[in-house]
């Protein structure tokens, strides 16, 4: 029966995926399609209520019902037991912006190769005499292209197979021994390979740079979560810490308002108590007031001296001798107490908010702000540091507003007190660093240890856990001998150089970024840290018998 099938395969094809029709189905204009294919066609327009044919656009209301077309689906299982299946995707017909096949005639099939040496574009079928004849081995077969003329010299209607490397462009033979005769001039070929090399270099380069970008995004993103989670903590945190405070305010306040009412009404009572007592009094005299005015009115002889002996005698007076009044001043002493502790209060929160503001750190996008190359920037970080007297072993002497050290063989009269180092002649900063710091040691003597060092780095261990630099809580550059050597967890590194009086230190805590540097004319690098820093650091120095050391102002 497929024999007496004279149709056009496309007859049976869809219009909308191009293949043969699979669960046939006709819709009421006449047109068929895939069951699947259709049926999401309509879908999408059934927002609006009208629907259409996607070939001849007959718009129907209601929905159309899809039924299987079977007259269609029988003949559509018999062209494809024949062999005849719908053309593969890369054979399905060249659209608007599809390279057509050019030996195809009528209705194009899409090109699925191009031949630079025909100058030609093929579908499948028609490229097959490319793989079969041994006259096409040669011919160079690349994806399909709609600018194969471009290949063709305009001048000499030739296939430019070389390149003029003198004036940068392809030529054909015929221009090489033409106007460009005497050029540098190689085979397209040749170029390629050298232009292809250069390429991949060019591509390696960009690679290593997307990883090393992609790298540094990832640390910025890992930086972004960091403030964040730590901004959100802060907040919490904060918002606790205020609560506190305001609950602790208020009971303050309440227990006040109790002790001053139970005050007022242990006042209040003896002076009522005796103001009743005189009010009976002022009563009692009144009414012995008026009998002896009524006594005093009376004619008859007789009767008032019958009467005066019968009046009762006053009773004894209440003793006012006590009573002294004073100017209102009871309470005034309570408010000028709570207006004082308002007005400390008042300096103790201005104080610790400009010290709040003082330690907020700077975000540093690390790949915008290198680290300074003269003097002049590294000053631009420059930070007031100064010695932590609690700190200071005792044979440490501290002067200078807490700047300067100097070793004493005599003990010096420090209280005690836990933050001291109990064994080695160190010291540490009072202030926390943070974010991007620079600073400056003078040193004279025997030997000074400069360093950097957690908080939490032991005070009365052992001596690898609480000197700088034995340990991994300090890093220390030495100045001891006639050279410098740097320590961190007791692994030295010797650094050659000349010793000076002076060193600066640059510390970039978010970028893990460590050095130090022989100040004199110029400044010259000694040594440099990259690592993650884990806590705020602090300045630190050790100082050996008839050492001393100064932390420089620098503003």
């Amino acid at each position: 029966m497929a024999q007496g099938i004279k149709l056009d395969r496309a007859n049976f094809c869809c219009s909308i995926c191009l293949d043969l029709l699979n669960d046939p189905v006709t819709i009421p204009c006449g047109h068929n399609y895939c069951m699947n294919c259709i049926k999401d066609h309509l879908d999408k327009e059934n927002h609006s209520g009208i629907y259409s044919c996607p070939q001849c656009r007959q718009k129907f209301i209601p929905r159309p019902v899809l039924v299987k077309n079977i007259t269609i689906a029988f003949v559509v299982e018999e062209l494809k037991k024949t062999g005849l299946q719908a053309a593969p995707a890369d054979h399905c017909y060249a659209g608007p912006e599809d390279v057509a096949c050019d030996v195809c005639t009528g209705r194009k099939l899409k090109a699925v190769k191009s031949c630079l040496m025909c100058l030609a574009s093929y579908c499948e079928k028609h490229l097959q005499p490319h793989f079969q004849s041994p006259t096409f081995e040669k011919h160079k077969l690349v994806e399909p292209s709609k600018k194969l003329q471009e290949n063709i010299c305009s001048r000499h209607d030739e296939v430019m197979k070389m390149f003029c490397r003198t004036d940068q462009q392809c030529i054909c033979y015929l221009c090489s021994v033409d106007e460009h005769k005497g050029h540098d001039t190689v085979s397209a070929a040749a170029e390629r390979t050298e232009r292809q090399r250069e390429l991949q270099l060019s591509r390696q380069n960009i690679q290593q740079r997307i990883q090393d970008r992609e790298k540094d995004v990832k640390l910025l993103q890992q930086e972004v979560e960091a403030i964040n989670g730590s901004a959100d903590k802060a907040v919490e945190d904060s918002e606790k810490i205020f609560t506190q405070l305001i609950r602790l305010m208020e009971k303050r306040s309440f227990d006040l308002k109790q002790q001053i009412r139970s005050q007022q009404e242990t006042q209040v009572s003896p002076v009522k108590e005796l103001q009743e007592k005189l009010e009976q009094e002022i009563t009692e005299l009144k009414r012995k007031d008026a009998e002896l005015k009524q006594l005093s009115h009376t004619e008859d002889h007789n009767q008032f001296l019958h009467n005066y002996p019968s009046l009762s005698p006053l009773s004894q007076s209440t003793d006012s001798s006590s009573i002294n009044i004073r100017p209102l001043r009871y309470f005034e002493d309570v408010t000028a107490a709570v207006s004082e502790l308002r007005d400390k209060l008042q300096d103790i929160l201005r104080e610790t908010w400009t010290n709040i503001s003082l330690t907020e750190t700077e975000v540093d996008v690390l790949l915008l702000q290198p680290e300074p190359k003269t003097r002049a920037g590294f000053l631009n970080h420059a930070c007031q540091i100064t010695l932590d007297p609690n700190t200071a072993n005792i044979h440490l002497s501290i002067s200078k507003g807490n700047r300067e050290a100097a070793y004493m063989r005599e003990e010096q009269k420090y209280s005690h007190h836990p933050e001291r180092f109990a064994y080695s002649w160190q010291v540490l900063s009072r202030e926390s660093l943070t974010g991007r710091c620079y600073w400056e040691v003078e040193r004279s003597g025997r030997g000074v240890l400069v360093a950097v060092a957690y908080k939490n780095i032991s005070r009365a261990g052992d001596f690898s856990e609480c000197v700088f630099g034995q340990n991994d809580k300090s890093w220390v550059l030495d100045c001891y001998r006639n050279s410098y050597e740097f320590r961190y967890n007791n692994v030295k590194t010797q650094i050659p150089g000349t010793l000076s009086s002076r060193v600066g230190v640059y510390l970039d805590h978010r970028a893990g970024i460590l050095s130090f540097y022989s100040v004199s004319e110029t400044m010259t690098l000694l040594h440099r840290v990259r690592t993650t820093f884990t806590q705020p650091l602090h300045a630190g120095l050790w100082l050996s018998e008839g050492a001393r050391a100064e932390i420089c102002k620098l503003k």
